[in-house]
């Protein structure tokens, strides 16, 4: 209640955590509130596991934090990138780690691991908590140049999980949705609504297969009507087998099968990723889709994360993008006060926006190339690859990284 700008953010994932954790060591205590209901269901593999690769542009995050060391002890380097054929036999072999090196590192994480990490020291969450109302009456006109933003005020649910729930009330100078690709607190601002969605109409299933010796190698392989990637991260190997969505019914264990009998090749990863998701107790079905909001930010709120743009895997850079854009966000905020609000948040979306749509530009353009095409030109898809390198593939994204975000650019003129 002391602090001279009121935050809550709602959602305790990657976004969410690190612009919480980002304030904190600028002094103020926003108030983070998460609809799970205790904390491992955010960091255990039941519930939360897949792996990520996590681009140079979260290196100034972990630098931020104080945590870099912990982050490099908890993940592996990623250095080799091998695209197979439909077949199986391996095409081409690329050095993405190399390629990546003069930006920073490129590295390997579990999600349960990477939370962690950003929750390093003293993180408090207020779980079981749910957004249920933001004041309407806070939208309703545009307000004076001059003039102080009112304070939104909001209900907040607590105990959602359980019959003995309770509905608080509060007053918050800003609001931040970070809750995710399926926000539920998205819908009660302006600009929460879609500008667009893509549906690949795919999905697949997540699970673990034990470490082997390529610590430093992703393997991915697009069939016919199927698709394989396997992502080291430490101690294990995190497997994706990717289908349409009318083949989920069929089961993991019998699509296994079924992808088994269309390979000519199988190497001892691919074989051990296969058997990995056909022995998995009940994997996780993870529908591949994404999101573009119409707008990030008003007065007094702004989406950020996935609530902003949630990603398709294919670029690999979505999880990075909502860590950068946590930081840029924490930058904004930096001695603001609530009559500059409104212009903090437009600077941060001004700045920040259209390099969010470049990657995830970038991720909708390789789906088109690996979902769309017919399953009877997967070998046509395989030459392409062959002959594109992973540099051109990724050029917008290396764009980036050549060109990192600058927190001096959207931090208050007055500092």
């Amino acid at each position: 209640m002391t602090d001279d700008v009121r935050i809550l953010v709602v959602g305790a994932g990657i976004a969410g955590i690190t612009v919480t954790q980002l304030l904190r060591r600028q002094g103020r205590h926003p108030v983070l509130i998460e609809r799970s209901r205790v904390s491992e269901t955010l960091t255990d593999d039941d519930h939360a596991g897949y792996m990520l690769a996590l681009m140079p542009m979260v290196d100034p995050v972990f630098d931020d934090l104080g945590v870099r060391e912990h982050y490099r002890e908890n993940s592996v380097a990623i250095d080799r990138y091998a695209f197979h054929a439909h077949t199986g036999e391996t095409l081409r072999e690329d050095r993405l780690g190399r390629l990546l090196a003069r930006y920073g590192e490129y590295r390997g994480i579990a999600r349960g691991e990477l939370i962690a990490v950003l929750s390093t020291g003293t993180c408090p969450v207020s779980f079981d908590s749910s957004l249920v109302s933001l004041a309407a009456a806070d939208f309703a006109a545009e307000p004076a140049a001059d003039s102080v933003p009112r304070p939104t005020r909001v209900e907040v649910r607590t105990g959602v999980h359980s019959e003995d729930n309770h509905l608080h009330s509060a007053e918050f100078d800003l609001v931040i949705i970070a809750d995710g690709l399926g926000s539920h607190s998205r819908r009660l601002v302006p600009g929460g609504s879609s500008e667009s969605s893509v549906d690949t109409a795919w999905g697949g299933w997540v699970a673990w297969a034990p470490a082997d010796a390529d610590t430093d190698q992703v393997d991915e392989l697009w069939g016919e009507g199927f698709f394989l990637g396997a992502y080291p991260v430490k101690g294990r190997t995190g497997i994706f087998l990717g289908a349409p969505d009318p083949r989920e019914p069929l089961g993991a264990k019998r699509f296994v099968t079924e992808v088994r009998s269309k390979l000519t090749t199988l190497s001892p990863r691919i074989d051990a990723a296969l058997t990995a998701v056909a022995e998995a107790e009940d994997p996780y079905f993870w529908s591949l889709r994404d999101f573009r909001s119409a707008q990030w930010a008003t007065g007094s709120t702004v989406l950020l994360g996935d609530a902003a743009a949630g990603f398709l895997p294919m670029a690999g850079i979505g999880a990075g993008m909502s860590m950068e854009s946590a930081r840029m966000l924490a930058a904004s905020l930096e001695s603001t006060s609530p009559a500059r609000l409104p212009a903090a948040l437009a600077r941060f979306e001004a700045v920040q926006r259209p390099r969010v749509e470049q990657a995830q530009s970038t991720s909708r353009q390789l789906a088109r190339l690996m979902f769309y095409l017919p399953g009877a030109l997967a070998g046509l898809r395989g030459l392409i690859v062959k002959l594109v390198s992973v540099k051109t593939a990724l050029a917008p994204i290396i764009d980036l990284l050549k060109h990192p975000a600058r927190p001096e650019e959207v931090r208050s003129p007055e500092i």
